[in-house]
């Protein structure tokens, strides 16, 4: 009887939604390359199969075309197979309410991730969800993006992008699986929120990670490698975290299952505030020329979405150098809009490739640790007159000073 309701409710909310697409299709008439975006996202729906509505216990994962699970490695994950659970889970490393004991570790973590949001929310994310919905208007909605370089920055990827509905992340930080929380002594559960908070406490508070002490922080506890991290900003942008698999690609760039052993990723699936549906990738992957090519793997599950739009933020400037050429020649060909800060593709490639460009900010150089990627050419660009320039109360990057921070907007001409 209750699986007969939830059929009943799933169905009428199916009705609604397609009731209220329609209406919003009639009244907004979208540029033609949004249009494109969203065909692009109509066919990753199918070839991914349709993510199923969760019962009120347990989760139904999607299925093969044989009826066969099509990701089952949740179990190497350690994660629970009930959705309340694993949400309640990320709830608990985000430091918010959640059934678990309120030791005084756990209050205490909560009022440190408390501040560190509210950080984050007025000096980040209010600000470029702000400038995203007046400046990228023609892209914002899209319904998949793509964040190479990203490590396990699910915070700048959902604010952007707050309609995707497929989210490909990519860095070289490990996806361990969970402890069992039953396993863990307390002070081992305080010591893992302790060294989760200062896993997230740069990008959070400065806006990037620094790769060496988020790893030191994880790996110093029994919640290692991003599959926390990701858990907990999911759960401070409003997303309820449904299921965890992981996954990994075959030569031919198709995503199979994975179990323990050789694992090179996750599928989260989860839902906005709003119950729209949604499935954040993170593949373990090298970027360097040795680990993709555009006929490789990687690459071509990318290419799958079709032509989408691509976030770069602090990219260390490695598509400044010849090692990375393949990746940084992939986004200008693919990309439908490549948003960016310096230290993303280099300035001058976007004119060698016939891009438009829409400067923000003020660019005057980045820091003296990359005194090799300082740009002199886009230094002119921002007073030749010969590029769009508009301010931004905000810094982005590693250039968080307001006054000498750069975003590049651009988009093909072709």
């Amino acid at each position: 009887m209750m699986a007969l309701r939830n059929q009943d409710v799933s169905k009428s909310i199916r009705r609604t939604g397609a009731l209220l697409t329609l209406l919003l299709v009639s009244a907004c008439a979208l540029p033609d390359e949004a249009m494109q975006n969203y065909a692009a996202a109509g066919r990753v729906s199918q070839w991914s199969g349709v993510l199923n509505a969760l019962s009120n216990a347990s989760i139904k994962r999607a299925e093969s075309a044989g009826n066969g699970p099509l990701y089952n490695g949740a179990a190497s994950m350690n994660v629970p197979r009930h959705a309340g659970s694993i949400n309640d889970i990320a709830r608990l490393f985000a430091g918010m309410d959640s059934s678990h004991s309120q030791t005084a570790a756990v209050v205490a973590h909560k009022q440190r991730m408390d501040t560190l949001w509210a950080t984050h929310v007025n000096a980040y994310r209010n600000p470029l969800q702000s400038w995203a919905s007046s400046e990228m208007g023609d892209f914002k909605n899209a319904n998949a993006m793509f964040y190479p370089f990203s490590g396990p920055d699910f915070l700048f990827a959902s604010a952007l992008f707050p309609s995707a509905e497929t989210y490909v992340l990519a860095g070289l930080e490990p996806a361990e699986p969970l402890p069992r929380l039953s396993d863990l002594s307390q002070s081992e559960i305080d010591a893992g929120l302790t060294g989760l908070h200062r896993a997230c406490y740069t990008i959070m508070h400065s806006g990037y990670f620094i790769t060496t002490e988020m790893r030191s922080s994880l790996q110093a506890t029994r919640f290692r490698g991003v599959l926390p991290i990701l858990m907990a900003f999911m759960a401070r942008t409003g997303h309820t975290v449904e299921s965890v698999d992981t996954v990994r690609l075959d030569g031919s760039g198709n995503v199979t299952l994975s179990g323990s052993s050789g694992n090179t990723g996750l599928m989260i699936r989860c839902r906005s505030g709003f119950g729209a549906s949604k499935r954040v990738f993170y593949f373990r992957q090298d970027l360097s020329n040795g680990g993709v090519s555009a006929g490789g793997p990687f690459l071509t599950f990318v290419s799958r979405l079709g032509r989408v739009p691509a976030f770069l933020k602090s990219a260390s400037y490695l598509m400044h150098e010849g090692g990375f050429s393949n990746i940084r020649d992939y986004l200008l060909r693919h990309s439908s809009a490549i948003v960016q800060d310096p230290s993303g593709i280099p300035f001058r490639d976007f004119g060698r490739y016939g891009w438009n460009l829409w400067l923000y900010g003020n660019y005057r150089g980045t820091l003296s640790i990359f005194s090799g990627c300082q740009q002199p050419d886009l230094v002119a660009a921002y007073s030749s007159g010969r590029y769009p320039v508009k301010p931004l109360n905000f810094g982005i990057g590693y250039l968080i000073n307001p006054q000498t921070t750069s975003l590049m907007v651009g988009r093909p001409t072709r």
